[in-house]
């Protein structure tokens, strides 16, 4: 596999300074820029009456060393991770049968190039051989690197409030269709956006843009990213195929159809 196929949990800057042409795009930055910090070590902003974008920016700059604190923290580059025996599916979404034979657990990162190629070249096969048939069920858990995609974090919870109204895979695919678009833009001009594909694929707004503005599933991301980083993860995309009977088997990048089907064929005695 090629290192182009798989992006590095690796340490980097972030960049996330944006004007926001949506009239309530940095009431809603800041609170899920809040929600990140919170993610990560419970930062929060004054009490002031009037926050300033350079109040924001002076937020961002100081979770940016937070996020570098916290990796620096957890590293252990001399200990090898133990590999488990078998992968929780949590409680995350699942796109196909539940109660398909096979699972396919994805490590993901909404911003990541890699995983859009997988998005794209992959997962069609993947869905018109094995879930659409019922023979594999795919199981998304969140792993946003934060310190090289700014817009990571607040695209989960975009997906996980539209899991909770049972439309998951509709955002899942939105996310991903529009990476270059909503990528791109500052955080602020991001959530703008969200709310946009929430409304195109029929969500109820409100529920959505509260759910979305108060960094409601912030600790069911930190779980998947905890989750990840036990099993080994350290990119994305990062996929686990079995059961809790045969065991998984990992695969790492945006590996191409065949790879998946070879372990999935031998899985099911095929």
């Amino acid at each position: 596999m090629s290192s182009e196929d798989f992006e590095s949990d690796q340490l980097g800057t972030v960049g996330n300074s944006s004007k926001s042409s949506h009239n309530t795009g940095l009431i809603i930055g800041l609170v899920v820029t809040a929600g990140v910090a919170a993610f990560f070590a419970g930062m929060y902003f004054s009490n002031s009456d009037q926050v300033t974008q350079k109040d924001l920016d002076d937020a961002v700059s100081r979770l940016e060393l937070m996020v570098l604190q916290n990796q620096l923290g957890t590293q252990r580059p001399q200990e090898e991770p133990q590999k488990p025996k078998n992968i929780s599916a949590d409680d995350d979404p699942i796109i196909g049968d539940p109660n398909a034979p096979i699972t396919i657990i994805e490590f993901s990162d909404f911003e990541c190039p890699f995983c859009a190629r997988f998005y794209v070249q992959t997962l069609p096969v993947l869905m018109s051989e094995y879930i659409d048939e019922g023979k594999v069920r795919l199981v998304f858990r969140d792993f946003p690197i934060q310190s090289i995609h700014p817009n990571a974090l607040p695209a989960s919870l975009a997906a996980e409030c539209a899991n909770e109204q049972g439309r998951f895979k509709d955002m899942h695919d939105a996310l991903f269709d529009n990476q270059g678009h909503w990528s791109s833009a500052g955080t602020t001009e991001s959530i703008a956006l969200f709310s946009q594909y929430a409304d195109a694929i029929g969500l109820e707004q409100g529920q959505f843009d509260s759910c979305l503005t108060s960094g409601k599933y912030i600790d069911e991301i930190r779980g998947d990213l905890n989750d990840g980083r036990n099993y080994g993860v350290s990119g994305t995309p990062g996929f686990f195929i079995g059961n809790d009977k045969v065991g998984y088997v990992e695969l790492r990048g945006a590996q191409p159809f065949e790879s998946f089907k070879r372990v999935i064929d031998s899985q099911l005695g095929l």
